[in-house]
């Protein structure tokens, strides 16, 4: 097979059970097409087929397998790419039957995390990743492991490591392993510096284009890429955001992490456990949900699952429902138990001010609609126990440095042999202070 030039021309296949709702199909077809574009490849066909049960050699029947073939010779394919996890001896028989590459949809996220991956860590992630799921299909190489090059699922660890034997492969996966647990020592270590600060760490999470990197840059103003293709932001991002439209000297930090899809590989919670960790560690978690997408519903049980997963509490979350500016093009199926209406204008209160639930949000971060609402939101569910607190203390009593970590400062100075700070800080710290530094506690507002 020659290399081809330009993206790759692919075919879609996917089995479902004869109960399967046809929108069902329709969503995951357009998320799989959405994943091969991601990739770089072009879909020039789609065959789903209802079937029970999977056939032991093509997964599919021998008639759609035939059908599949005749096409592909005719529109010069060159990839076929099934949605359904695909056994190695069903994957040999397809590549031996179609003469051409065969993947499955976990061996196409791994690629499209392949092209996106940028950090050190985010490589050895993907790398992790990539030879897991190599590992049990070294016997018997087909199609997929013998043919290298730039195309779609030949990404990634490179012809030494696919050519290898199992043993040079596992100590490779040992060493990616002692590297990433070097760096999640290093996170825990920095993390273990934020959680000391009083400034909480707010992750965002959602199902991929659900609008999280929409709403990073919207809150941060940073000049985030935002990409129509799946898995854009890969490696997590960190900024500050100020609160200053709520009260003055209150801030967070928000961070931009990985969006999820449906039936998340194994292989990813295995290897991305650094990345998962900074969501665990966090403060807040605000989980995006693109309220216009008619199959909403169901994406956000997918995302929540892997929170549960996660075993992240629900007050720690607050839902925040993405995209209202598009209600008018979808209604969606829920309204009545969600709460959420169709627009009326274009004020942002229409679409919150039938709730006082902060854990249930509604927003257009394209439009900017509804974020004074989620940062006040963050501000209850987080700052409703800080104060604004005076202290005058003798020079010398205290070190200066040392309160950053309990409290955010606002002003310091030196006065008459005294230091003079404002800070907030929560009731807890400020009782723990006023115990052994009570009677220099001068103002209380």
């Amino acid at each position: 097979m020659k290399p081809t030039e330009g993206p790759e021309k692919s075919i879609l296949v996917a089995l479902f059970d004869p109960h399967t709702r046809d929108s069902e199909i329709k969503c995951i077809l357009e998320e799989m097409e959405l994943l091969t574009r991601s990739a770089g490849g072009e879909v020039v066909a789609m065959f789903p087929q209802k079937r029970r049960p999977p056939d032991a050699r093509y997964l599919i029947g021998l008639g759609k397998v035939e059908e599949i073939k005749n096409f592909a010779c005719a529109h010069d394919v060159n990839l076929i790419i099934f949605y359904n996890h695909l056994s190695n001896v069903q994957q040999r028989n397809l590549e031996k039957f179609f003469d051409m590459k065969v993947i499955d949809r976990t061996r196409l996220i791994l690629d499209v995390f392949a092209t996106r991956a940028r950090s050190l860590e985010g490589k050895l992630q993907v790398e992790l990743a990539q030879l897991l799921y190599l590992m049990p299909r070294l016997t018997g190489k087909g199609v997929e492991l013998s043919r290298l090059g730039g195309g779609i699922g030949t990404r990634g660890p490179g012809e030494t490591k696919l050519e290898a034997d199992r043993r040079t492969i596992n100590k490779r996966i040992a060493l990616i392993k002692q590297k990433l647990e070097k760096v999640i020592r290093n996170r825990d270590i920095q993390r273990q510096s934020r959680k000391a600060n009083p400034i909480p760490v707010v992750s965002l999470v959602g199902y991929t284009s659900a609008g999280k990197s929409t709403l990073f840059r919207a809150l941060t103003g940073e000049e985030t890429d935002i990409s129509p293709l799946l898995f854009s932001t890969l490696d997590p991002v960190l900024r500050r955001v100020e609160l200053s439209e709520i009260e003055e000297g209150y801030c967070l930090l928000l961070s931009d992490t990985v969006g999820f899809i449906r039936q998340m590989p194994k292989e990813l919670f295995q290897a991305f456990q650094a990345t998962l960790e900074e969501i665990v560690q966090s403060d807040l978690i605000l989980h995006i949900i693109d309220v216009s997408d008619p199959d909403y519903l169901s994406r956000k049980e997918e995302v929540q699952a892997v929170l549960d997963h996660l075993e992240i509490p629900a007050e720690k979350i607050i839902h925040v429902y993405n995209k209202i500016d598009l209600l008018e093009k979808y209604r969606a199926p829920d309204a009545e138990s969600t709460g959420i209406m169709a627009p009326t204008n274009n004020e942002p209160t229409e679409y919150t001010k039938h709730t006082e639930d902060t854990g249930k949000i509604f927003i257009s971060a394209t439009q900017k609609q509804g974020l004074l609402e989620l940062k006040k939101a963050i501000f209850v569910k987080y700052f409703s126990t800080y104060g604004r607190y005076r202290i005058r203390i003798p020079k010398g009593l205290i070190n200066p440095d040392s309160i950053p970590h309990w409290a955010i400062v606002l002003t310091k100075s030196f006065q008459e042999g005294m230091l003079q700070i404002e800070i907030l800080c929560s009731q807890e710290n400020m009782v723990k202070f006023k115990e052994k530094y009570g009677g220099y506690v001068v103002c209380v507002k």
